[in-house]
């Protein structure tokens, strides 16, 4: 078996440097990321932030069956990603192998089986000597591990960024990506080394999506500074709300094919249903990728209800592919736009406080001008209907500015004002119709 994968992989090499293939591929071929996996920003589910290093071919297979049971991938969510710990251990020749033990079918079998039920394999390495739980990392095995990922039929890398000295992200990143292409089969490329050489100033050519931040954890408001029992600082993950204030701010560096990632989704791990809501929300509003990493296989039907809500989630899939902006804070309220495909917007309001807020909505203090996108609203003479996503029970209204424009004879429906729970959101899509 060694020795055919040994063979098949010269045999590729072989194939891909002969005259005959250069002249038939484009120049910039072998140093281009595959084109068209990421028009929209990617949506799936991983292992880690339940399972860690815990997993297993049974689990997998259950997720698998659940995804497609529970109408996740008829949601979008397609990719399955297996984070660290799948790993087993090199062969003489430096080929990666999956654990015997863990997964005794095999990799191969197991993308067969994903494939089958309209699902694609992610899987998960390292630009370092070793992945973070300290597992084989790809540094010097690059094209050997693309090969090998190729051969199994991944569908999706995650490139992590422990035991990294002296290593330089730019080329570290790029070798990988090239080594993609050369395998010869579409990978989405997931970049994950935190945002720690600013990849949103320079990826773009080279990931299908970079991590903005540090690893997320299970909190709406920053998480408490963890000690060990020495009193001495221990690694401490991010909460949902000091992630937002990292990732709003790169907006422009966002848009089709490549994507500001702010870690995974944190839904259904612990938090409030309302502040499971707002985060799912805000990743929608941000354009980023929407990643569960909840147990999906013991799950409430509130938490499926909310990763299922196909009006929000069509916010983060919009094809104009606009990250939404935080217009104005006033307190701990908050009010953000999200420029939509045809002429429509998203619009949150989402309240960080520690009370339910009755918020007055004034239209014409939320005019919107983004010079990003070349979109503004026009709320003074335009009306627009308003559809309330989270409250499925509640009728479009009608928007309008009071004491501006003509007045029409029909009636117009304008809340004065909505109450928004702590830790919570209301999002509505607006929709223009014709000027008055």
């Amino acid at each position: 078996m060694k020795t055919h994968i040994f063979l098949t992989f010269i045999a590729a090499v072989l194939l891909l440097t002969s005259p005959a293939l250069a002249q038939e591929r484009k120049p910039d071929a072998p140093g281009a990321k595959w084109e068209g996996l990421a028009d929209t920003p990617q949506m799936g589910w991983s292992s880690w932030n339940k399972f860690q290093t815990n997993i297993n071919e049974t689990l997998i297979k259950d997720i698998a069956d659940r995804m497609v049971s529970l109408g996740l991938v008829d949601a979008g969510y397609v990719y399955l990603n297996l984070d660290d710990g799948w790993h087993g251990e090199r062969d003489e020749r430096g080929f990666i192998h999956e654990d015997p033990e863990k997964f005794p079918s095999g990799m191969k079998a197991l993308a067969d089986y994903l494939h089958a039920k309209g699902i694609k394999l992610g899987i998960y390495s390292d630009a370092g000597t070793n992945t973070c739980a300290c597992y084989a990392g790809s540094l010097g095995h690059e094209y050997q591990d693309a090969f090998m990922y190729a051969y199994w039929g991944v569908d999706y890398l995650k490139y992590d960024w422990c035991y990294t000295n002296d290593i330089n992200p730019k080329g570290a990143y790029a070798l990988m990506r090239n080594a993609l292409r050369a395998a010869g089969r579409p990978i989405f490329f997931s970049m994950c080394e935190w945002g720690s050489s600013k990849p949103w100033e320079w990826a773009a050519e080279v990931g299908h999506s970079w991590r903005t931040t540090g690893d997320i954890g299970v909190g709406f408001l920053p998480i408490p500074q963890r000690y060990d029992e020495n009193g001495n600082k221990m690694w401490t993950p991010l909460g949902v709300m000091p992630i937002v204030d990292l990732n709003e701010p790169l907006r422009k560096y966002a848009g089709p094919g490549h994507w500001n990632d702010p870690d995974m989704l944190e839904v259904g791990n612990g938090m409030t249903d309302a502040e499971d809501r707002a985060h799912f929300t805000l990743w929608c509003m941000m354009a980023a990728p929407l990643i569960l990493g909840n147990d999906i296989t013991n799950m409430r039907p509130e938490t499926l209800a909310i990763i299922t809500n196909r009006d929000v989630i069509a916010i983060d899939q919009d094809p104009l592919g606009i990250q939404g902006l935080r217009l104005k804070t006033d307190g701990d309220i908050q009010y953000w736009f999200k420029p939509l495909s045809g002429g429509d917007w998203a619009f949150c309001i989402l309240n960080v406080g520690p009370e339910p807020a009755d918020v007055s909505i004034d239209w014409s203090s939320l005019e919107v001008d983004d010079d990003l996108s070349g979109r503004s609203t026009d709320f003074a003479t335009v009306n627009y209907t308003v559809k309330d996503l989270w409250n499925a029970s509640a009728k479009p209204f009608t928007t309008l500015v009071k004491g501006k424009g003509k007045l029409r004879k029909k009636m117009v429906q304008n809340p004065a004002s909505v109450v928004v729970g702590s830790h919570d959101v209301v999002v509505y899509r607006l929709s223009p119709l014709a000027s008055r």
